[in-house]
């Protein structure tokens, strides 16, 4: 049997992408309003270009009432505190970049949550009694025994490049880096393994002191060698390293003008970057922004937790899970499993366990993963998917012991 080859590729961007402004802006505002009322029903979208900031959507929740002039003074203006505090964090604080946390013009258009989608999401109300999903669509989760937090390797290792090029900034260690970057990786893969890293390209913002020409030319020679030693050498394992990778650093040779200045960025455009850089499928909704009663967010972390637990169990190699939904309605409308030709149960045995074990009812899913919680700013640069935290409670592996005792019931039954 011949031996399989393939190169597959993943691309991150940090928290300083233009997008990745937005995506956390949003967050940050579904934080304070559900740490305010766990209730909170948030869309909120938010688009930025040079020094402006446009933050748009629908909210119903305690703090929002239009017919309490004070009350709407001082939401709009927690509203704009929160997000230029997260432009600040980011690392926008100087005009001379174009985007300046405390200068930066920002216009608030929220308005409340439409009474008919409202119906069929409130528990009691509609043509369901139980809570409904907040919108048609289908999600889908992923996991891969390739890494040890169950992610596909191209996308873990470019968000953790990524989130590498923002800590060197932050803690000194390359002081000329500025918050705008962008990581990719290539992984060769033989019989479905990773063997060895291809390519690594690394683009990011930095000041013109490692420029030449005295800050007038490209992208120093001396600085490239500093992200390659600062930046991937400390991310790369060394084993995926065998001396051929190529590497492409800055590779336009110059960038200065970056972040909103250089690129207007809007809520929802890094989707892939969001997930599992294209290893897995993706229903098409994105995630910042919404409040968890909105099942692309909420069902697309429930998927994750599933197929994580399927890996974790030692039921398939490598699992994709799809969810579908009805508006106003609780019950997925189907569920379909995918382990490639790895699993230890068959794929149809498998999806009647996943019914068995796992709720995908969206107010079950809000209680099993506890989503009712200001935890979502986090997730809104490096990937939503393989991290660590209090927050990230779709990583857990807390449903292995039940997924095996159903899948030794099944094997038992068929013996």
């Amino acid at each position: 049997m011949s031996t399989r080859r393939m190169i597959f590729t993943s691309e991150s961007v940090n928290e300083g992408h233009p997008d990745k402004v937005c995506d956390r802006i949003s967050d940050a505002v579904l934080d304070l309003l559900i740490g305010q009322d766990p209730m909170s029903r948030v869309a909120c979208e938010t688009a930025v270009t040079t020094d402006y900031v446009l933050i748009m959507g629908e909210v119903t929740c305690k703090a929002y009432d239009p017919e309490k002039p004070k009350d709407m003074k001082r939401f709009k203006a927690d509203v704009e505190r929160v997000a230029r505090e997260a432009i600040a964090d980011i690392g926008y604080t100087s005009a001379d970049i174009g985007f300046d946390a405390k200068t930066c013009q920002i216009d608030i258009r929220l308005h409340p949550q439409s009474p008919d989608i409202s119906q069929g999401v409130t528990e009691g109300q509609g043509l369901h009694a139980e809570q409904g999903a907040g919108d048609q669509g289908m999600m889908f989760g992923y996991a891969s025994d390739e890494t040890p937090n169950l992610m596909p390797m191209p996308i873990d290792l470019a968000q953790r490049l990524a989130k590498r090029l923002t800590d060197v900034r932050k803690d000194g260690t390359l002081p000329w880096l500025r918050p705008d970057g962008k990581s990719q990786v290539s992984v060769e893969y033989e019989d479905g393994k990773p063997i060895r890293v291809v390519n690594v390209v690394i683009s990011t913002q930095h000041d013109t002191s490692v420029c030449t020409d005295g800050g007038k030319g490209d992208f120093s020679d001396d600085a490239r060698a500093q992200i390659i030693e600062h930046v991937v050498k400390p991310i790369i394992p060394a084993a995926m390293l065998d001396g051929s990778a190529t590497y492409h650093i800055n590779p336009t040779g110059r960038f200065v003008v970056g972040g909103p200045h250089g690129d207007s960025g809007v809520t929802g455009r890094k989707i892939i970057v969001d997930t599992y850089g294209g290893m897995g499928r993706h229903g098409g909704g994105a995630f910042s922004g919404k409040d968890p009663s909105k099942v692309d967010r909420s069902a697309a972390y429930a998927t994750r937790w599933v197929a994580k637990n399927i890996v974790a169990a030692g039921l398939a190699k490598r699992c994709e899970v799809q969810v579908a939904y009805a508006i106003g309605v609780a019950q997925p409308v189907s569920i379909n499993v995918n382990t490639f030709d790895t699993g230890t149960v068959d794929d149809g045995d498998l999806t009647k366990i996943i019914r068995e074990v796992f709720d995908l009812r969206p107010a079950a899913i809000l209680r099993a993963l506890e989503l009712r919680r200001p935890v979502f700013a986090p997730t809104s640069a490096y990937g939503h998917f393989g991290r660590e935290g209090d927050g990230f409670t779709w990583e857990r592996t807390d449903r292995v012991g039940e997924l095996r005792a159903a899948a030794e019931k099944i094997a038992g039954a068929s013996a």
